[in-house]
């Protein structure tokens, strides 16, 4: 049941997150909800830069599809590593009201991390 509750945990909050109604201050967060939701949409923005920045790498890569491949498998990798750690980093307050802002804090930070890897990548001619 908590495996189950923890998938659904980050799209419930993605979903909460850009409820206009909800729109918040982060700089001034007060409440643990806040905080969370907060955590959560610096998550989706930098899980949309990581998006971006995949897709141009990807189509710098075009004429290279074995260079394509590897880096798809590569990111696959990634996201699960991200994925399975901050689960782990979550997992010290697990059921808390503070879980969700610590595994989207984990996320969004390795997510921004990558992003700059993925920017800073050289790509060579295919």
């Amino acid at each position: 049941m908590k495996h189950i509750l923890m998938a659904a945990l980050p799209a419930l909050f993605l979903f909460a997150a850009s409820t206009p109604a909800l729109a918040l201050d982060c700089n001034n967060a007060m409440t643990q909800n806040d905080m969370n939701i907060c955590a959560a949409q610096s998550y989706e923005k930098a899980d949309k830069a990581l998006n971006i920045a995949y897709k141009k790498l990807m189509a710098q890569l075009k004429d290279d599809e074995n260079a394509q491949s590897l880096l798809r498998n590569a990111q696959r990798a990634w996201l699960a590593y991200r994925d399975s750690e901050c689960i782990f980093e979550g997992h010290g307050v697990e059921g808390g009201s503070m879980q969700p802002l610590i595994i989207f804090g984990c996320k969004a930070s390795l997510t921004k991390k990558r992003t700059e890897e993925l920017n800073n990548q050289p790509t060579y001619g295919g």
